[in-house]
């Protein structure tokens, strides 16, 4: 015997219609409701009203629902890569793998080059930047606590001075770990300028010192600390590492790739090795000198 209830509004047994009934109608249009309650009923009406709804929740929603923890482990797995680095040639200096200014130059070049490779691990929390900018931001403390004396490590003061004085790295290390945390926590991956100015002071200034060592016999008549090849490397390297990280980053979706931009990089990095073939970057630091010429042309074309 089959039984058919008399209520105006009841439906069948089925998982469709049991959610149906669990919900209030006016999240419904009529139109919705119609369409739902025919046979053969089409998906169309209630769950099209739960898919926009679902994506305005989304999109007013803080990133705070899981964001934060995976930005958290985001954050330890970055440091833990950075300090292993840092220990690796903390190690080969203390081994006399490579020759000290060698040793220096390669960490100048690592550090911040694989530091960009993590940006994509982090959400788009609003905490991501700070947090991903926390390892930099360690190694300031770390370069002040060396420098003036508080801390002591000889392995890490031989791999990243040039004459081994620990006051050293109240200069160029502590201008380099507040510019990645610079670029880090203020400008993030969307930023052309960014890229800019972590390229040209790692890659760029790195490479140039190496080359002209190593091939700068012909030296730059106002400069003769400085020479053409390295100066050529540096704007070379620095151009180059940009637009391998504008064309990283956008496969992330994080920025768009265009002429316009690779020829802004192009700027910055001539103008970058400008300023660091002048005497005024020996006197004062490449590492500082690099960054602000990078930060001031990126603005302004970038």
């Amino acid at each position: 015997m089959l039984t058919v209830s008399a209520h105006p509004f009841s439906l069948p047994s089925s998982p469709h219609y049991t959610r149906l009934r669990s919900r209030p109608l006016w999240l419904c249009s009529p139109t919705s409701v119609a369409a739902s309650t025919s046979l053969p009923f089409r998906r169309r009406g209630c769950a099209a009203d739960r898919s926009q709804r679902s994506t305005a929740m989304a999109a007013v929603i803080s990133p705070g629902d899981g964001s934060l923890a995976h930005d958290l482990v985001s954050s330890a797995v970055t440091a833990g890569v950075a300090l292993g680095l840092l220990r690796l040639f903390e190690e080969l200096a203390k081994r006399g793998v490579f020759e000290q200014k060698l040793n220096r130059k390669l960490v100048h070049i690592t550090i911040g080059m694989v530091f960009l490779l993590f940006w994509p691990l982090f959400s788009s929390g609003r905490y991501a930047p700070f947090l991903a900018a926390l390892a930099p931001g360690i190694n300031i403390l770390r370069m002040l606590l060396l420098g003036s004396g508080f801390m002591k490590n000889e392995a890490m003061v031989k791999s990243m001075s040039r004459s081994g004085d620990h006051r050293e790295l109240l200069k160029g290390p502590l201008y380099y770990a507040t510019t990645i945390t610079f670029a880090t926590s203020v400008l993030w991956r969307t930023s052309p300028i960014a890229i800019a100015l972590i390229c040209n002071l790692c890659a760029g200034d790195g490479i140039a010192d190496i080359v002209g060592r190593c091939f700068g016999k012909e030296k730059i008549p106002y400069n003769p600390n400085k020479s053409y090849a390295g100066s050529i490397a540096m704007a070379v390297a620095g151009f180059l590492a940009s637009i391998g990280y504008m064309h990283y980053f956008h496969t992330f979706g994080f920025m768009e790739e265009s002429w316009y931009t690779a020829f802004g990089f192009l700027v910055v990095s001539v103008a970058s090795t400008l300023v660091e073939s002048h005497p005024i970057s020996t006197e004062l630091d490449d590492n500082l000198t690099v960054p602000l010429t990078s930060f001031l042309v990126g603005s302004l074309i970038l």
